[in-house]
């Protein structure tokens, strides 16, 4: 049976827990366990026994090779692949892999974004076993979740903030529950995130460079239809595309990773799947291994899997919800229950979370911030560049309540009656959802929505961990020396001076509504439009100040971080402007010279014989005025182009031309040769169109 096949294959391919202490020796596995769960050194013995049971596992299921698997500045995973086999000299092998092999790699660390923190030839850079993330097999490579420093001990990857915000988030959030007289053994942030993307056909993805050299189309005409008429959302899923979800479940699956939900989005041709909610650096890591099984399964059903944030204009674009929640021992402390007002310990962390987004707005908003998350932030599909929290209409009332001094009362869920009898009554939540919230809370977590689809979330977690961690400090610190008899009194008095203090960052209507910008610029609150505009937050002394004090990025480590972003953000658009240029010249040029020569030869002949066509003379004219002036507009884009390169040593002097003026050139170009695609001939244009891509079948 099927649900036999899911539960024999799930996590075949990955090294779990139970694989570890079936195969390891009780004390090793006991001490193993304490690394892994208080942080205890990881001594040499330990390690050697866990390589060679990881090596066994791995041999039995047919690997033959290992990697340290590591997520440099550029978001993406890194590996280099390392064979088991060691040569004996007499012709014969061993299948070797020690303790120092498992635990500590040396890549390039030259060769990667470092933001300055190394020079070319300071390439020494090491990799370090991540034990709270599982080793996995793919594609007969044993996978070995690792950090990534510099010979310097600075972090150039992911990975190694994010674990640092764990660390700060967990120290804090239990000294706050210290003070409710709980003492959990860990407290984790669970995430779940919603992964969106786009599919069409492989021969249609490979003849347009835009697509393979960019992830978007940087040309292309409004298609006669889009998604005005609400037909794909939920639809029924096309067999090729069910044929694809079902081999991306299969892989999934056998990797132990927890894929649940699956369904058409709003665009034509835009997928989305969902995850179950696992702690956090491991649904990082899962949701990056997702990404690329996207990628590399899609070909296998003739299709190609865009995971870029803007696609395509004219429709929606893909976003990655990051669901976060935080839980002690497994009990999710923003579950309200079922009278939240008089849950002091929800309001205390509810309250955290609160004042730590309006505090750090822009730090949440520069988590985000990328050349191809601005096409899609604000674009009337995806939240507003304007951070704001969404409660919903129960907790709100709860919260106002409380700032007013009135009673609190008691939310109370409904029962709707359909008016049909065979149909049961359907419970209402209290929390209703706002899609145009960039941070609504959904019941028992909050949901982060301005996250880029292609985004590595280990940036906004570390935000959102160490702005919580903050907030928890303060309480935990203002309330160190408050009695047992007046805590529940000055907890509850922290809670609503902390929403007092905040309440500007709450809205709860329309964020795609030009209203509320007036709104949020009235309140003070920050609205950085574009990433060259949110990126100095990084590098800002409060900001810098605050990563250092909890551990989390040192000053060096957040200006390498602001300079590899800024130098991302440049070198994405300089592809853009130059793979607009190629386009230009080697396909629409001369495409457009074909056909209007073609319509200029029937005009002559027909003048010939004395027969005039105005309607072929008007084309003509057309045709002949957008060359010249596609001709002008890509020679002003390449001049623009080059001197935005000349700037590569101020980033973020760079970053702004791009802005200012590479971009608009870019937009002048596209819009002369949009115009020319709905008038030349379909048979002379030289790439597929939108109504060809998305809407093939």
């Amino acid at each position: 049976m099927a649900n036999d096949k899911v539960s024999r294959e799930f996590g075949t391919l990955l090294f779990t827990d139970a694989d570890m202490q079936e195969r390891l020796p009780k004390p090793t596995y006991k001490r193993l366990r304490d690394v892994i769960r208080h942080g205890k050194p990881l001594e040499i013995d330990i390690a050697n026994e866990v390589a060679h049971a990881m090596k066994e596992w791995a041999l039995e299921h047919g690997a033959t090779h290992f990697t340290h698997w590591f997520q440099p500045l550029t978001g993406i995973t890194s590996e280099k692949h390392d064979s088991f086999m060691t040569p004996q000299g007499n012709g014969t092998i061993l299948m070797t892999f020690s303790g120092k092999e498992l635990v500590q790699g040396e890549p390039d660390a030259s060769s990667f974004p470092s933001g300055g923190l190394r020079a070319t030839f300071e390439a020494r850079g090491y990799t370090v076993w991540d034990p709270v993330s599982p080793t996995f097999i793919k594609d007969e490579v044993l996978c070995i979740p690792t950090a990534f420093i510099s010979y310097t001990g600075e972090a150039l990857d992911k990975r190694t903030p994010l674990l640092r915000s764990q660390l700060a988030l967990e120290r804090h959030a239990k000294r706050v529950l210290a003070l409710f007289g709980q003492t959990p053994e860990r407290i984790v942030t669970n995430i779940g995130p919603e992964q969106e993307y786009f599919l069409i056909r492989e021969k249609d993805f490979e003849k347009r460079p835009d697509l393979i050299l960019c992830g978007r189309t940087l040309f292309g005409c409004e298609p006669s239809k889009g998604q005005e008429l609400d037909d794909h959302y939920f639809g029924a899923i096309r067999p090729t595309v069910n044929d694809f979800m079902k081999e991306l479940d299969d892989e999934l699956w056998k990797l132990g990773i927890p894929a649940k939900t699956k369904h058409n989005e709003v665009a034509p041709c835009q997928h989305e799947l969902a995850p179950v909610f696992e702690q956090g650096s491991l649904a990082i890591d899962n949701n990056l291994l997702t990404m690329e099984k996207l990628k590399l399964l899609a070909p296998h059903h003739g299709l190609a899997c865009l995971e870029h944030e803007r696609p395509f204009d004219y429709v929606n674009g893909s976003g990655k919800h990051d669901n976060w929640s935080l839980a002690a021992d497994g009990d999710n402390l923003l579950e309200p229950g079922d009278n939240p007002g008089k849950n002091l310990r929800f309001l205390v962390f509810l309250a955290c979370l609160v004042a730590g987004v309006d505090t750090h707005a822009d730090l949440l908003r520069m988590s985000i911030a990328s050349a191809g998350n601005d096409h899609r932030l604000g674009a009337n599909e995806a939240p507003p560049a304007i951070v704001s929290i969404f409660l919903g209409d129960a907790l709100s009332a709860i919260v106002n309540d409380l700032m007013s001094g009135a009673d609190v009362h008691k939310a109370k869920r409904t029962k709707m009656d359909l008016g049909v009898p065979t149909l049961p009554k359907v419970l209402r939540d209290n929390t209703d959802r706002n899609r145009t919230s960039p941070f609504a809370f959904t019941g028992n977590k909050f949901e982060f929505r301005m996250c880029g689809s292609q985004q590595n979330l280990s940036d906004p977690n570390v935000v959102l961990n160490t702005i919580v961690a903050e907030q928890c400090d303060r309480f935990a610190t203002d309330l160190a020396d408050v009695s047992e008899s007046k805590f529940t009194e000055q907890a509850l008095k922290w809670v609503i001076d902390s929403f007092k203090d905040h309440e500007r960052i709450f809205f709860e209507g329309n964020g795609y509504s030009s209203k509320w910008e007036k709104i949020a610029e009235k309140r003070g609150l920050p609205h950085f439009r574009t990433t060259p505009d949110a990126l100095p937050a990084l590098i800002a002394p409060e900001n810098i100040a605050f990563f250092e004090t909890y551990g989390v990025l040192s000053e060096n480590e957040a200006h390498a971080r602001y300079v590899a972003k800024a130098e991302q953000y440049a070198k994405v658009l300089n592809i853009e402007a130059k793979t607009m240029s190629y386009m230009t010249r080697h396909m629409y040029l001369p495409a457009l010279f074909k056909y209007s020569g073609k319509v200029a030869e029937s005009v002559a002949r027909k003048q010939e014989i004395g027969i005039t066509s105005q309607a072929e003379l008007d084309v003509t004219r057309k045709l002949t005025e957008g060359i010249d002036g596609i001709y002008a507009a890509v020679g002003e884009l390449e001049a623009k182009n080059g001197h935005a390169a000349t700037l590569r040593s101020k980033p973020q002097t760079q970053c702004e031309f791009y802005r200012d003026e590479v971009i608009p050139a870019m937009e002048r170009l596209r819009k002369i040769v949009d115009e020319m695609e709905l008038i030349c001939g379909h048979d002379f244009w030289p790439v597929p169109s939108y109504n060809e891509m998305l809407f093939y079948v």
